[in-house]
């Protein structure tokens, strides 16, 4: 059964969140110490009243995962009143014919989701009509790496390809790290996720052959059900929403 909004306390499950990454971040192996992960809190469906409370609370970052979602919260007059440090993170597919209303949101942190080339690139050469030109628009490269037809994201495959082409070709955009929403519900008894394994490998290859410093390049990875798992495999991006605030009410 869902809790109402007046049942779920966002400060408390925040730090709830928090304590945990603390905990997870401990019994990474010593090449992922001495970077705490980002948290993202993912607010799809959530009212502004949560975000605010969140914010309230200390969280920054937020994520989104529709345009026209991220739209209306972004342009919130409360939001923009009393949230005025918030970074959003676009976290869902990014259609090219949605890019220009993405970009010249309020407070626009990040787009975790650059998939290919043509995405890059529109994106690459809008940001200048809206953002600061003296700033660059972080981006990350989504990787598929469960290589599920419904999942968005290049294949591992063209990784280094695609981070080539932003760095390469892409002056407005800064490449921020990789991202995977990797298979749901893994069972950890198997062993270790391997779309996790599978992303580091990815970020090592690119690192390697881009000569980028891996500390430089940072691993999206990890939502509610398993950002533990995922901290200790290496992530330094985790992206939670219900945990924080509730179970998602289902679109109608």
């Amino acid at each position: 059964m869902l809790k109402t909004m007046s049942e779920i306390n966002v400060k408390l499950g925040l730090k709830n969140v928090l304590t945990r990454i603390e905990e997870a971040s401990k019994k990474r192996s010593p090449e992922f110490q001495g970077k705490t992960p980002q948290l993202v809190a993912v607010t799809k469906t959530k009212p502004v009243e949560m975000i605010i409370e969140a914010y309230n609370a200390g969280q920054r970052h937020f994520g989104e995962n529709y345009v026209n979602e991220l739209v209306e919260k972004a342009n919130n007059k409360d939001i923009l009143e009393k949230c005025k440090d918030i970074k959003w993170h676009f976290i869902g597919n990014l259609q090219t014919n949605k890019i220009n209303k993405v970009l010249p949101l309020p407070n626009l942190y990040m787009i975790e989701t650059i998939d290919d080339e043509k995405l890059a690139a529109k994106v690459n050469t809008n940001w200048p009509k809206y953002g600061n030109p003296d700033t660059k628009l972080n981006v990350m490269v989504q990787v598929n790496t469960s290589a599920e037809e419904a999942k968005n994201g290049t294949p591992p495959s063209n990784v280094v390809e695609l981070s080539r082409f932003v760095l390469e070709n892409c002056p407005n955009l800064r490449l921020h790290g990789l991202m995977t929403i990797g298979l749901f519900g893994y069972d950890l008894s198997n062993g270790p996720n391997p779309d996790f394994i599978l992303l580091k490998q990815c970020r090592d290859k690119v690192c390697q052959e881009l000569n980028i410093g891996t500390k430089d390049l940072e691993l999206s990875m990890g939502m509610s059900d398993d950002f533990e798992h995922a901290i200790e495999l290496g992530s330094t991006n985790i992206r939670v929403g219900s945990s924080i605030f509730g179970v998602r009410e289902t679109k109608t």
